[in-house]
């Protein structure tokens, strides 16, 4: 016989997955590359204070965390950092080099050397928060490590230079700031590491300028690399402030590769030739320094990570334009890929499991995975299932959308029932939700909450007229298409009406309390280190990276001044009549925790208080990273929930919502 199926009401289903369970299980692999023929990658440890390692995969199969705690593999380059690390094989086995969290200092370190320990190879600023440095590749035929220098030059977030620089393998450069050679004049606001060509008489790096974001406009340069290693000649290759260059490197005979979306698609060209003309994906945005959606093959094929939506990894033949992808279950590849031979490694995951590292054999066309594997914590009959839809948004424009209905093994609802349903914001706002296994979606749907992920207008993977959708027009498009998911899903009678909320974090957290300020759709929201002063966050309140992003999601500060005050939650504090919670990190620079007190001390300003409860976490950025933060943050989302909504999941402590 088989198990008793037990009706209870929606929200109050016993789950084996509670908030430590998904916690645990948060962040994923990334950053992946070969040493010899090793694959390496970066790795989170939530228990271990949020902290990544770098692990190495040996030729036995065996995966071991190369550097102990306190190490924390990590740049903080343009705050959300990027590739922190590289290594070769020398005389003395592995040499890699790699940023370290704490100091951003760069270090080398061969683990191979009995008794050796990480040595600095940069030196600590006095200005600022350090020299940072990403996006490093190790030129050892030169003794030197090229990448990205981030350089403070006094104490504001915008008082900062980038340049491509040149640092000493030999540390005398560690107390030395002269010792850095400059490979670049520091014209352009922003850089990513150089690509050499295989022959290393060429060399190909992106740059951008303020206002644009890389995702507006990019320029992909090179230059001939002289005798003395000096960079000489920079000229503009491709790109321009309309096109998105996102990513550049060599093939095997000396090509120049690049993803553009000069055509509105983000795709592959060679030498300017389009290889593979799609309306598809072949790039993404570059929130981060070094992110790789392709990788050349020595026999001159190369991988590439490409979809509309979901992405695959394949195998672009540039003499043909096809694709042969690898088969497997995975629907998400995230944009970090490395080649060694005929070997290619990636990260992906699916809808059944998390991220883990993926090895495809190019010439069968096999992959399977070889690290960071997925083993389910609890039996997969608990997980969601995910649905991929399309709603009607206003004037008829489609809305992408991820729907995990309410899943339970073992319980069902009684049938005159609705569930309730939290539409998550995901955060960006250029950026997407990605269709993989996530234990925080099923730690709500696995007690009989539903979750709807909407990939609204501004989102990537549709094209660039679909992410232009959000250009002067956030707080507007992005509110309104979580509310056509969200009041479509009451409608067709997936979702009850009354039991609507609304969460995000960073761009996210934004638009749920702009949907909290200006509709009436939603009975809570959870707010997650959001921006709340669109004035306040475009006027210095944040770092430089997207110190001028406004200017595109909103409009040009100082033609429409009204429009930051308009659309900005804090200023309508007033209109937020639905309870809320709200979760920041104090020590969040990209949203610092003084929007969130302004935002609070308007809200508490009323005569007709709406019930609230604020959670700052000490020793928290931007983004939670340490086990007991998720695990506090989720409790208490889920205690909101079960207060307003009328729900009783065993075993959550109350949150005390104040007045």
């Amino acid at each position: 016989m088989g198990d008793i199926v037990q009706t209870l009401a929606y929200g109050s289903w016993p789950s084996p997955i509670d908030a430590a369970l998904a916690a645990a299980h948060d962040g994923h692999p990334d950053h992946v590359g070969f040493v010899g023929e090793e694959a390496w990658w970066t790795e989170p440890r939530p228990t271990e204070a949020g902290r990544r390692t770098l692990v190495r995969r040996r030729p036995d199969g065996t995966e071991e965390s190369v550097l102990p705690a306190p190490w924390n593999v990590r740049s903080r380059v343009i705050e959300y950092g990027g590739r922190p690390w590289d290594g070769t094989m020398g005389g003395n086995g592995p040499l890699v080099v790699f940023v370290d969290f704490a100091d951003q200092r760069l270090y080398a370190y061969e683990p191979a050397v009995p008794d050796a320990l990480p040595r600095p190879l940069t030196p600590v600023s006095p200005v600022g928060d350090g020299l940072r440095w990403v996006d490093p590749q190790v030129r050892p035929e030169r003794g030197e490590v090229w990448c990205v220098l981030e350089e403070f030059t006094g104490d504001g977030p915008t008082d900062v230079r980038r340049v491509v620089a040149a640092v000493p393998l030999d540390g005398s450069a560690a107390d030395d700031r002269d010792a850095v050679r400059e490979l670049t004049d520091g014209q352009n606001r922003f850089v990513t590491g150089p690509r050499l060509s295989p022959d290393g008489e060429r060399a190909a790096w992106l740059v951008w300028d303020h206002p644009r974001m890389p995702w507006d406009g990019t320029e992909l340069m090179v230059a001939d690399v002289a005798p003395d290693g000096t960079l000489r000649g920079a000229r503009k290759a491709a790109g321009g402030p309309d096109e998105s260059i996102a990513q550049a490197d060599w093939s095997a005979d000396g090509s120049l590769l690049h993803v553009s979306d000069r055509t509105g698609w983000w795709n592959l060209y060679r030498d300017g030739e389009p290889l593979c003309p799609r309306e598809e994906e072949f790039g993404g945005p570059l929130w981060t320094i070094g992110r790789r959606w392709f990788a050349p093959l020595d026999s001159g094929l190369i991988a590439v990570v490409h979809g509309r939506g979901t992405t695959a990894l394949g195998i672009l033949d540039p003499e043909t334009g096809e694709v042969v992808d690898a088969a497997g279950p995975w629907t998400e590849f995230a944009a970090t890929l490395a080649a060694d031979g005929s070997r290619v490694v990636a990260v992906a995951a699916s809808p059944r499991s998390a991220y883990e590292v993926v090895e495809l054999d190019a010439r069968t066309g096999r992959a399977r995975v070889v690290g960071a594997a997925h083993d389910d914590p609890v039996d997969p009959a608990h997980y969601p299932e995910p649905q991929i839809r399309t709603f009607t948004g206003p004037a008829g424009r489609e809305v992408h959308a991820h729907i995990y209905p309410p899943h339970h093994p073992g319980h069902i609802a009684p049938d005159d029932e609705l569930p309730p349903y939290v539409v998550w914001a995901h955060g960006g706002p250029t950026s997407c939700a990605p269709l993989v296994l996530d234990l925080e979606i099923a730690y709500f749907t696995s007690r009989g909450i539903g979750v709807a992920e909407v990939n609204y207008g501004g989102s990537t993977g549709h094209g660039r007229e679909y992410r232009n959708r959000l250009r002067e027009q956030w707080g507007v498009v992005d509110v309104e298409d979580c509310a056509a998911v969200a009041l479509a899903l009451a409608e067709e009678g997936t979702a009850d009406r009354d039991r609507l909320a609304i969460r995000g974090g960073s761009a996210g957290g934004w638009t749920a309390a702009a949907s909290l300020a200006s509709t009436d759709v939603y009975a809570c929201g959870t707010i997650i280190y959001p921006i709340l002063d669109l004035a306040g966050w475009g006027t210095g309140e944040t770092h430089d990276f997207e110190s001028q992003y406004l200017e595109s999601l909103v409009g040009p500060l100082a033609e429409v001044p009204g429009r930051y005050a308009e659309r900005s939650p804090s200023e309508h504090a007033d209109r937020v009549t639905a309870p809320f919670l709200l979760l920041q990190g104090l020590d969040d620079v990209i949203c610092p925790p003084a929007q969130c007190e302004r935002f609070l001390a308007r809200v508490e300003e009323r005569e007709r208080r709406v019930p609230h409860a604020y959670i700052a976490f000490e020793g928290e950025g931007h983004g939670f990273r340490r086990a007991d933060t998720m695990i506090r943050a989720l409790e208490a989302e889920l205690s909101l929930y079960a207060q307003v909504f009328g729900l009783n999941p065993p075993g959550v402590a109350t949150l005390e919502l104040g007045k």
